[in-house]
């Protein structure tokens, strides 16, 4: 029975969301995305809402650098597909809203300076969520659901 993977917003700053990842109900990692905008720009917006696919990126320039970085971990990038008008949108690692690029990024814990919200221990929460992810792509479920819950 596969479990479904949400991606549920829950705090906006300035210029950045703070997310919720769950697999089947369960909290795996806090999540960092630029500002909800209605219309998505490329680099400065997060994902609209809404169900996306889910596969394993094998042939980005990011693939490259996780293989070398995780040996033993990486299988290819967990990349969220068929956004509307977009591609090569990954979960990954970083801290801060400029390092998004409207990708997702990892976090086991969060901050909030100066009115907008940062991640922290992105590795470790990446370590822990990615083959999570792998297992459930590998197994067949491959949707995401991306849901707003407050102050949007």
């Amino acid at each position: 029975m596969s479990k479904q993977i949400e991606i549920r917003r829950v705090a906006e700053g300035k210029h950045s969301t703070l997310s919720h990842l769950y697999i089947g109900g369960l909290f795996c990692c806090y999540l960092l995305e630029d500002r909800v905008r209605e219309e998505k720009v490329a680099g400065m917006t997060c994902i609209p809402e809404g169900e996306y696919g889910l596969s394993l990126n094998h042939w980005s320039g990011m693939n490259t650098r996780y293989a070398k970085r995780f040996p033993k971990l990486h299988e290819g990038m967990v990349e969220i597909t068929e956004i509307p008008s977009f591609q090569l949108v990954f979960i990954h690692i970083g801290n801060y809203h400029t390092e998004t690029a409207g990708c997702p990024l990892t976090g086991s814990y969060w901050q909030r300076l100066d009115g907008d919200y940062q991640v922290m221990g992105s590795e470790a929460a990446y370590k822990y969520v990615y083959p999570l992810l792998v297992e459930e792509i590998q197994q067949g479920n491959t949707r995401l659901v991306v849901e707003n819950e407050v102050g949007f």
